[in-house]
């Protein structure tokens, strides 16, 4: 980050990427406890990352005002530009990975005593891993001021584009071998959907802060492989 004369412009600025850092934390820990609240059924931990959002609602408010008020009070240009508008995107994006989050926890309640077997959920889980790496990884190439790092990691989302039609597969299988099923694998491939859209607003954000970085675009032809278009089952 540039220094500038004027040290309380810094000091704005550092602020606004403190909060990013606050939310992609918070955004990193709901989409955890969403996913472990869905596969244990465990609705106090689902109550927990619903009221969270509220707090994710909270810093994206804040983070605006403070950015709109840099912006008139310090008008700045070129790369001290792109940093306030880069923030003000990235925190829409991660605001929107803690509603996903919620998202998922209130399946919780919905499921009720359709509770899904172990190994249905086994696959989300695993699933869930991969896109808390990339929240948490995004948010630290930020921090690093690590271009080529948030390129490999835009490109990264291919592989959460490619679990996600394989759970879409998998929890078909399931339904169409058994009705009883369709209650739990329904709600199921919502949460695999919405931590697929994760996945989505993280690539978001690493073009952003790609952008704040570098004054250059990431090329356009960004990899998406969700295959569920076209899947069958026998």
């Amino acid at each position: 980050m540039t220094e500038h004369i004027v040290t309380s412009f810094d000091d704005d600025l550092d602020e606004l990427e403190g909060l990013i850092r606050s939310m992609g934390e918070t955004a990193s820990a709901m989409v955890s406890r969403a996913t472990r609240a869905i596969i244990e059924a465990d609705e106090a931990l689902s109550r927990q990352v619903v009221s969270e959002d509220l707090v994710m609602d909270a810093r994206q408010r804040e983070l605006d005002d403070k950015a709109i008020t840099l912006i008139a009070r310090r008008q700045p240009m070129a790369a001290d530009l792109r940093a306030v508008v880069g923030a003000i995107r990235m925190a829409a994006d991660l605001e929107r990975i803690g509603d996903l989050a919620k998202n998922i926890a209130k399946r919780v309640a919905a499921l009720g005593e359709a509770v899904a077997p172990r190994h249905y959920s086994h696959s989300i889980e695993t699933m869930a891993e991969t896109v808390l790496e990339q929240v948490a990884g995004v948010v630290e190439c930020y921090e690093r001021r690590d271009a080529a790092g948030l390129g490999d990691l835009r490109a990264a989302d291919e592989a959460i584009d490619i679990q996600y039609t394989a759970i879409f597969r998998e929890l078909l299988t399931y339904m169409m071998e058994d009705p009883r099923n369709i209650t739990a694998c329904t709600h199921l491939l919502f949460c695999a959907k919405n931590l697929e859209r994760i996945g989505d607003h993280v690539t978001n954000i690493a073009e952003n802060a790609y952008y704040v970085m570098t004054g250059s675009q990431l090329p356009p032809d960004r990899p998406k492989q969700d295959e569920t278009a076209t899947v069958s089952v026998e």
